[in-house]
C-alpha cells in the first residue's frame, strides 16, 4: 500500500524501504533517464501516479462526506420548519457537486490506466482536461470566505444543523478548506510527473501544458481568501486557524517578559523567541498553552491580588523618552551630514532600539488575568485598554462555539510551535526603530483635541470617554474626560493637548462609570468600568495639520462620539532647542531625591542649583556685549546667577508634568 503524504507543502508518492527500515525517496539517481534507465524512470512515473490515485480517492471520499448533509437539508428547506433554507444550503455547498464530478471522472479514466500501465500508457490529457476546468475552483475561491461563515453562523444558530453535520461525521470548516488544498497538491504531482518522464514522450507536452495552466491559475487566487498562510492542519485533518497574534509583557515570577501570544481557533499559545546562532532560523519556543474550552477570565470574586511586579519610577520612563528622542534626533542630524557613515547611523539605531525594547517592557500596567480551569493563572500587562478589550473579545466570540478540550501531545505541540515562525502576522515587536526608513514616521507635536458629545445610548448611565495615541511604537492612554453623571446624551466639551511621538492614530474608548463597589478588581483596587464603544481614526498629517479645527465623529456600537482635532508641530510651537537642554532634563528628573536626603548629605536644592547650574546651563552669550557690564568678573557672575536660579527654580517645582517640562524648556527640536 503506497504511503500518502498528506502534507499540504509536499505532493504524495510512494514511501520505500531501506534494508535498515528506513524510509527511502522513490526519487532515481540523479542522471538516471540520461543512463539509458528510461524503463525505471516510467516505473517511478507510475509509482508516483499510483500514490497520487490513492490521495484522489481519499478526497473524493471527503467530497463526498461534505455533499452527505446537502441532501437531507435540501428535502427540509421546503418544509415548513426548514433547518436551513435553500440561499444558505446554496452558498455552503457551493460549487462542491460539481468539483466532486469533476475528480470522480478523472479517478475513473486514471485508475484503468495505472492497471494496465505500459510505457505506452498516455495520462497527460487527462492531467489537461482537468487543469482547464479550473475555472470551477475559482468560484469555489471567490466563494469561500462567505460558505465559511454561513456555516460558522448556522451551526451557532441551529442545534439541527451542528447535529447533522456530526451524524454524518463532516464538520464543514475544516472540508470546505480541501478543495483549495487540492489544487496546490496537484500542481506539485505535476512537478512530479515531468521529471520522470522523457522529453520525447507524448505525454511531456502535455503534462508541460496543464502545469503551465495550474501555475497560473495559482498566481491568480486572492491571497487574502487563502487560509493556508495563516492555519495549520491538525493530525485528525482539522484546520487550526491563527485568529491573532501580538507581542504582550507577561509578569512571570514577578518579572517581566516580553512573549509573542498566539491565538487559535482553538487555543491561546504563548511563546518566546530562542536565541539562535547569527544565520540560522529564528525558532519559538512554547512556554504554555490553554485551550479556549478550558479558558476563563477571573471573576472579581476569586481573583487574587496582584504579586509584586517590578515597577520602573515614572521619572525612569520619562528619561528613557528623553533619550529616545534624544537618539532620533542624532540619527536625522547623521543622515543629513554630506559625509553620514552608516556606521554610525547602525550603532545609533541599535542603542535606540535598546531604549525602546526597555520602554516596551516596562511601560505597560495595565492588567489582563486569564486562567486555566485545571491548571494556573496567568498575568499579562499592557499599556492600552482599547487592545486588552479587542484580545478578550476575540477570545470570547471563538468560544461561542462548541469547542472541545484538546490535549496536545510533545510532538504535536512541538509542530505547532514551529508553525508559529510562518503563521505569524505581527513581525516585529511595535518599537519605531523596527520600521523601515520608507515607512511613514507619524507625527511629532501636539495634536489637541475637543472631545464635544456622544449619541445613540439607549438608556442612562454615567458616562466619559479616553483617548489612546501610538506614542514610540505602541499605544497609551492619554486622557480623560469627566464622568457626565445620568445622562443618554453627555455634552463634555473638553479640549485635550496629547503630545505626540510618532504618532499615526487616535483611538476613543466610551465608559460606562461603575459605582458600586462591591465590584472592586482586586488587581488594581479599582472597580471596573464597562467599554461601551471603540473606535479610532487615523491622524492624517494633511487634514489635522490645518490651522483651523477638524471635525470628525467615530462611530462605535450604534454610538456616536463627535470630536475636534488640530495638530500643532514642534517647530512652531517652540523654536529649536539648545542640544544640552536634554542634560538639564536629566538632571531634573532624577536629582528630586538628592534633597529629600538633606540631612544626610547636606545638598539642599539650593545648593544643588549653585554647584550644577553653571555646568548644566550654557551662558548668554547676548549678555557679554550689554553696556552696563564692562568686567568680565561681572559678566560671569551675572551669568552664574541666572543659570543658578533658572535650575533652582524647576528642582524646586517637581509637581510639574514631565510634558509641561520639556516644553518649557523648549528641548524638542524640528530635526525629530
Amino acid at each position: 500500500m503506497p504511503f500518502i503524504d498528506e502534507s499540504p507543502t509536499m505532493s504524495p508518492h510512494l514511501c520505500a524501504r531501506g534494508q535498515d527500515g528506513e524510509a527511502v525517496s522513490p526519487t532515481p539517481p540523479e542522471g538516471l533517464l540520461l543512463r539509458g534507465g528510461i524503463e525505471k524512470g516510467l516505473e517511478m512515473k507510475k509509482l508516483v501516479l499510483s500514490g497520487f490515485l490513492a490521495s484522489e480517492g481519499i478526497y473524493i471520499n471527503q467530497l463526498e462526506a461534505l455533499l452527505l448533509p446537502m441532501k437531507p437539508l435540501k428535502a427540509t428547506a421546503t418544509t415548513s420548519k426548514p433547518v436551513l433554507t435553500m440561499e444558505q444550503i446554496d452558498t455552503i455547498f457551493f460549487m462542491i457537486q460539481d468539483i466532486f464530478e469533476i475528480h470522480k471522472e478523472f479517478y475513473d479514466a486514471l485508475s484503468p490506466n495505472i492497471q494496465q500501465w505500459d510505457e505506452k500508457v498516455t495520462v497527460g490529457h487527462l492531467f489537461q482536461k482537468l487543469a482547464s476546468q479550473l475555472g470551477v475552483y475559482k468560484a469555489f475561491v471567490d466563494n469561500y470566505k462567505v460558505a465559511v461563515e454561513t456555516a460558522e453562523k448556522c451551526g451557532q444558530a441551529n442545534n439541527q444543523f451542528q447535529k447533522i453535520s456530526e451524524v454524518s461525521s463532516s464538520t464543514p470548516y475544516p472540508l470546505l478548506y480541501k478543495p483549495i488544498d487540492r489544487v496546490t497538491r496537484s500542481t506539485l504531482v505535476l512537478h512530479d510527473l515531468l521529471k520522470h518522464t522523457p522529453k520525447d514522450h507524448p505525454d511531456f507536452p502535455l503534462l508541460q501544458d496543464a502545469l503551465r495552466i495550474s501555475q497560473n491559475f495559482l498566481s491568480s487566487i486572492n491571497e487574502e481568501i487563502d487560509p493556508r498562510r495563516t492555519a495549520v492542519t491538525t493530525p485528525k485533518g482539522e484546520v487550526r486557524q491563527l485568529v491573532k497574534d501580538g507581542f504582550l509583557v507577561e509578569v512571570s515570577e514577578g518579572t517581566r517578559k516580553l512573549r509573542h501570544v498566539f491565538l487559535f481557533t482553538d487555543l491561546l499559545l504563548c511563546a518566546k523567541m530562542k536565541k539562535t546562532a547569527v544565520g540560522r532560523h529564528q525558532q519559538y519556543e512554547c512556554k504554555w498553552y490553554i485551550p479556549l474550552a478550558d479558558l476563563s477570565f477571573q471573576t472579581l470574586d476569586d481573583s487574587d491580588s496582584l504579586p509584586h511586579v517590578q515597577t520602573l519610577p515614572e521619572h525612569e520612563i520619562e528619561e528613557m523618552k528623553i533619550k529616545i528622542s534624544s537618539i532620533k534626533s542624532e540619527i536625522q542630524k547623521e543622515k543629513k551630514a554630506q559625509k553620514a557613515q552608516s556606521r554610525n547611523v547602525d550603532r545609533l539605531r541599535k542603542k535606540m532600539n535598546e531604549q525602546e525594547s526597555c520602554l516596551l517592557l516596562h511601560s505597560p500596567t495595565i492588567p489582563f488575568r486569564i486562567h486555566n480551569k485545571h491548571g494556573k493563572s496567568f498575568l499579562f500587562l499592557l499599556s492600552s485598554d482599547y487592545e486588552r478589550s479587542e484580545w478578550r473579545e476575540s477570545i470570547q466570540k471563538l468560544q461561542k462555539k462548541d469547542l472541545q478540550a484538546c490535549v496536545l501531545s510533545s510532538v504535536e505541540l512541538q509542530v505547532l510551535t514551529g508553525s508559529c515562525f510562518k503563521l505569524r502576522t505581527v513581525h516585529n515587536i511595535p518599537v519605531t526603530s523596527n520600521k523601515d526608513d520608507d515607512e511613514s514616521s507619524g507625527l511629532y507635536g501636539f495634536l489637541h483635541v475637543i472631545v464635544h458629545k456622544a449619541t445613540g445610548f439607549k438608556e442612562s448611565a454615567n458616562l466619559y470617554c479616553t483617548l489612546e495615541v501610538d506614542s514610540f511604537g505602541y499605544f497609551v492612554s492619554k486622557a480623560k474626560t469627566r464622568v457626565f453623571r445620568d445622562t443618554t446624551e453627555p455634552q463634555w466639551n473638553e479640549e485635550f493637548e496629547i503630545e505626540l511621538e510618532g504618532s499615526q492614530c487616535l483611538r476613543i474608548l466610551c465608559y460606562e462609570k461603575c459605582y458600586d463597589k462591591s465590584k472592586l478588581n482586586k488587581d488594581d483596587n479599582e472597580i471596573v468600568d464597562k467599554i461601551m464603544g471603540k473606535g479610532q481614526v487615523q491622524l492624517d498629517p494633511q487634514t489635522v495639520q490645518s490651522k483651523n479645527w477638524h471635525m470628525d465623529v467615530i462611530e462605535m456600537n450604534g454610538i456616536k462620539v463627535e470630536f475636534s482635532m488640530k495638530f500643532t508641530s514642534r517647530d512652531l510651537k517652540t523654536p529649536a532647542a539648545d542640544p544640552h537642554v536634554h542634560s538639564v532634563l536629566v538632571f531634573v528628573s532624577s536629582h528630586f531625591r538628592v534633597a529629600e536626603k538633606e540631612p544626610v548629605n547636606k545638598m539642599s536644592l539650593h545648593n544643588l542649583a549653585t554647584v550644577f547650574g553653571p555646568t548644566l546651563l550654557r551662558p548668554s552669550e547676548s549678555e557679554s556685549s550689554k553696556a552696563h557690564i564692562t568686567l568680565a568678573s561681572d559678566i560671569w557672575s551675572h551669568d552664574v546667577m541666572a543659570q543658578v536660579q533658572v535650575l533652582l527654580y524647576y528642582l524646586q517645582h517637581p509637581p510639574i508634568s514631565f510634558a509641561e517640562l520639556k516644553k518649557n524648556t523648549l528641548y524638542f527640536s524640528t530635526d525629530v
